[in-house]
């Protein structure tokens, strides 16, 4: 037992890196995640992942593979792409879905050909797939500021965050936090998938941020819990992934995400609020 679950995190650097990396990044990423499937916005952080693509593969074009021009051009690029969707459905017929579908479309397709006019195969697939297993002491250090800003913000907008996905529409009527809440919102969804594409890549990123989350919501239906559910969550898939990676010969971030995958399944069918227990609970109430 000890060889197969604390063997490769105390004889290896690069697994305690990887641990590391992605435990911070489930602790701001699955909170924020959580909030995302709260406002019923879970396919814009698919959306964003995409966006910071290209902002991410020009870096990558100027100074090939380090870590500081990639993460100013992703958090460019998904400012960008979250603005102009913004402003298209604000000024235009286009409601919000459209326009975020089209801009990430438009985004991905230009971040692939960037980095396929430098780059090689190898590189793509850095980039689309991260290499949780190749992180630094500089990606901890990016990925320990942008876990320590996102706690700061949820500590500080908190209620007006929990408000917005109760009704807002009153958050409005009553405070002008409203509209500067839902863009620092998205900011840290930008900063999260930004700091997650370093282990995970640009498409694996929100993998980690949903996933948990989802699967914390047939378990409780308190904001509070949810959240503190969906980082346990984060925890346990990321420890199983790296170690399914590790035996198995596996890589590393779909392995991840299949665990937190595993989880969520799991979840729909015995999870307080799933399948089963809400069958006999009907099945209970019919027959009493």
């Amino acid at each position: 037992m000890y060889d197969f679950l604390i063997a490769p995190f105390i004889e290896f650097g690069f697994m305690q890196r990887a641990l590391m990396g992605s435990l911070m990044l489930s602790i701001g990423a699955c909170p924020v995640g959580v909030f995302l499937m709260l406002r019923r916005m879970s396919l814009t952080g698919d959306a964003m992942a995409h966006a910071i693509l290209p902002g991410a593969a020009a870096g990558f074009l100027l100074y090939g593979l380090q870590i500081v021009p990639m993460t100013i051009g992703g958090l460019i690029a998904g400012a960008i792409v979250a603005l102009g969707a913004g402003a298209v459905s604000r000024f235009t017929v286009q409601k919000e879905d459209a326009s975020m579908a089209a801009f990430y479309l438009i985004s991905l397709a230009a971040g692939v050909l960037i980095v396929s006019l430098r780059g090689s195969s190898v590189d793509l697939m850095h980039v689309l797939f991260g290499t949780v297993l190749a992180l630094n002491n500089d990606a901890l250090t990016l990925i320990a500021m942008i876990t320590g800003t996102t706690l700061l913000t949820l500590a500080i907008f908190w209620r007006a965050l929990v408000a917005e996905c109760l009704d807002p529409l009153f958050l409005r009527s009553v405070s002008h936090l409203g509209t500067p809440v839902h863009f620092i919102f998205l900011g840290l969804v930008v900063l999260n998938l930004v700091g997650g594409f370093q282990a995970l890549g640009t498409l694996l990123s929100v993998g980690l941020m949903m996933l948990p989350a989802a699967a914390a919501r047939f378990w409780t239906t308190r904001v509070e819990p949810m959240c503190a559910l969906a980082i346990l969550i984060g925890f346990a898939s990321c420890v199983a992934g790296l170690l399914l990676s590790y035996h198995a010969s596996l890589p590393s971030g779909p392995a991840i995400i299949l665990s937190a995958g595993a989880v969520y399944l799991c979840s729909i069918v015995f999870g307080t609020r799933g399948v089963f227990n809400t069958r006999t609970r009907h099945h209970r109430h019919r027959t009493a």
